[in-house]
């Protein structure tokens, strides 16, 4: 995994950098992590509560999974130690954090209900990608889940995005199809991949569209989900 050096030394500056990085598409970082979490919603059964956010960063998601999953025990870890700082100070008390310090979760084996994450294996070298998935079913119960949203590399706004961001400099994307095969070799059941966000800020008015477009590999954004 990414060294956490370059994770600490963009930890402060990272919502400032993001917000300006996305402003083409007319939204903020808070839609982005919105739809995220309430996708999520959607895949996880009523009865999950024990959550784990993998790369969980300066936390934001955090109030979004407080309003999707109110009832929820959250666990955020991360390779930077500064991040995890910075989402403490944000939300006390919301989330416990956990510093990623080698090549395993420092956490119980069959832990979690669900796991999810939010463009962080783009961040990861792709050799590596199989083994963190393991690393992930193996802290999920039995007929758990895990959510991974990323970037969609076919999106041309997309990588014009990820292109001119400083803390995707060392950023490898990952086309769906490839991420499905690492889930698979890692031991997840029932793979499915869907895509989402078609349109701008411009366009919000056709955004009722996009669930029946969760076919079509053009989104910027995709999410792969599957069964332990």
């Amino acid at each position: 995994m990414t060294d956490n050096a370059e994770f600490d030394l963009f930890a402060d500056e990272y919502d400032q950098q993001h917000r300006a990085n996305i402003a083409l598409t007319g939204e903020g970082p808070e839609y982005f992590a919105q739809y995220k979490l309430r996708a999520f919603r959607g895949m996880v059964p009523e009865s999950a509560r024990d959550l784990l956010d993998f790369g969980s960063g300066t936390g934001n998601s955090v109030p979004w999974f407080q309003k999707y999953f109110p009832a929820s025990h959250l666990t955020g870890v991360d390779v930077s130690q500064r991040s995890l700082d910075i989402a403490q100070t944000r939300f006390p008390g919301a989330a416990a954090g956990v510093r990623l310090t080698g090549n395993r979760i420092p956490v119980d084996d069959n832990h979690f209900d669900a796991a999810f994450s939010a463009c962080v294996f783009h961040h990861i070298d792709h050799d590596e990608h199989a083994a963190w998935l393991a690393d992930i079913r193996r802290v999920v119960k039995p007929g758990g889940m895990l959510a991974i949203f990323e970037h969609n590399p076919l999106n041309p706004l997309t990588l014009r995005a990820v292109n001119t961001c400083p803390f995707d400099i060392n950023a490898r994307l990952i086309r769906a199809g490839k991420f499905a095969e690492a889930y698979r070799a890692a031991g997840w059941k029932q793979v499915s991949i869907r895509y989402h966000i078609f349109f701008p800020r411009a366009l919000a008015a056709l955004r009722g569209l996009e669930p029946s477009l969760s076919w079509l590999p053009l989104g910027a954004q995709y999410s792969i989900s599957a069964i332990k």
